[in-house]
């Protein structure tokens, strides 16, 4: 945990990026501090540097006086560095580096090194879309271009955009993450992405299908690090705009998913993003459970095959394409529901009768996602934690999270489906926490 901000990623010689939550942080004397991006600038193009190369933060300054006098002006973009690997920092006397130019909204910056052009870019959150900008410098930025005016899903306020390459084969696509506020595949909150190209001035998508990097409803304003190579890790908010400051916790109020490595997946002519876990999860991994040959076409006890159930947890299993259901249930009558319809060709994660549900009233819901491949082969993994789960299915096309409040621990799985589970793991996840 490093820099001004609420919480950030480990310090590398590459580029780092902090988090990006649309709520506000840290007090400052001007309002307060949003999200934001932070930088090693490893050839001080700033001039900030003093014998150590400098790390810079951009962030958004949100001025509370001006947003109570109704101005439209009050969020605006700021830098600071640190020439301590962030153990202090100092602010740019020159604050601030991008002006509002009148947008209520106007926020969330994510700055990437531009190679080629030798120039440092930045994806800002405008409202109703994402505006780019440039700098030499970091200190002085120009307006390249804008994108998504007539584009993507509007349910609400655009936020916390993410912009990177993956790779296609020997080719390259770029991805832009757009988180929305409203509207989400399930209601409320929720993150979009778009494929195309970028060349340092201007976002060129593919086509203009809308895609979702997790169609649960509990997983918000995810970004990527950029310090991991040729890797791409995204991490996401685990909660819904919807309910996210009412729901029953006491000492937390909500968490983040899994790590997942993200990539580039075609299905026939449609081009997608996959989201795995980290494959860095395996150290924390015991020894499976292996079960074969299951019949669960009448509905089994798997507790009674792999002993006690503890959380968190992983299940793996691959199959035939078929119905199946995977209920997690207590002793007082609470149950969460995940599985899969064939003739709806579609994922779902019931949490009707999951727990507490009076918080919210739309939280009591069944959640859908679409299969995205017709690939016979199914497979599906599970990460199951107390109050969450996370679903990988089909190599990571079809993603949700979505988590719930049982009154009383999960103390049983029971699995049906139409015949034969070939093979399923199950895998007790030891805790992070020493």
């Amino acid at each position: 945990m490093w820099g001004p901000m609420h919480w950030g990623h480990a310090i590398s010689t590459d580029l780092i990026h902090w988090t990006q939550q649309p709520i506000a942080l840290y007090p400052d004397k001007l309002g307060y501090i949003f999200s934001g991006s932070c930088v090693l600038d490893s050839n001080n193009t700033s001039g900030f540097g003093d014998g150590n190369l400098p790390l810079v933060a951009i962030y958004t300054n949100h001025d509370t006086a001006g947003e109570n006098a109704h101005t439209n002006t009050y969020q605006y973009q700021s830098i600071a560095y640190s020439n301590d690997n962030g153990k202090t920092w100092t602010k740019y006397p020159g604050n601030p580096v991008v002006k509002n130019p009148g947008i209520t909204d106007f926020r969330d910056p994510h700055v990437i090194w531009d190679a080629p052009e030798k120039k440092w870019v930045m994806a800002l959150a405008t409202k109703d879309r994402i505006t780019f900008y440039s700098s030499k410098n970091l200190k002085e930025w120009n307006k390249e271009s804008e994108f998504g005016k007539n584009l993507g899903s509007h349910g609400g306020v655009w936020e916390c955009p993410d912009l990177f390459p993956l790779a296609d084969g020997n080719k390259t696509i770029w991805v832009l993450i757009v988180s929305i506020s409203l509207e989400a595949p399930n209601g409320g909150s929720g993150t979009q992405y778009f494929l195309g190209n970028f060349d340092g001035h201007d976002f060129i998508p593919i086509d203009s299908t809308i895609r979702w990097i997790d169609y649960g409803p509990d997983d918000y304003a995810g970004v990527t690090w950029n310090n991991t190579g040729a890797r791409k890790i995204f991490l996401g908010w685990m909660s819904n705009w919807l309910y996210a400051t009412k729901v029953p916790t006491t000492a937390w109020r909500s968490a983040m998913t899994l790590p997942r490595t993200l990539t580039i997946q075609h299905v026939n002519d449609d081009i997608y993003v996959a989201s795995q876990p980290v494959k860095e999860l395996n150290t924390i991994e015991t020894k499976p459970v292996v079960l074969k040959k299951i019949d669960i076409s009448k509905s089994i006890n798997l507790s009674k095959k792999i002993g006690a159930i503890k959380f968190p947890c992983r299940i793996d299993f691959k199959n035939n394409v078929q119905n199946f259901s995977i209920t997690l249930a207590n002793d007082v009558g609470e149950k969460l529901v995940i599985g899969f319809d064939v003739e709806k060709k579609k994922y779902f994660i019931d949490r009707m009768h999951a727990g507490k549900d009076s918080f919210y009233k739309g939280f009591a819901s069944v959640n859908t996602a679409p299969r995205l491949t017709n690939n016979t082969l199914q497979d599906v993994t599970l990460i199951i934690d107390k109050t969450s789960v996370e679903l990988f299915a089909d190599g990571g096309l079809t993603v949700m999270t979505v988590i719930f409040f049982p009154d009383k621990p999960y103390t049983k799985i029971l699995m049906k489906g139409n015949s034969l589970i070939n093979e399923l793991e199950y895998t007790l996840l030891k805790s992070i926490w020493k």
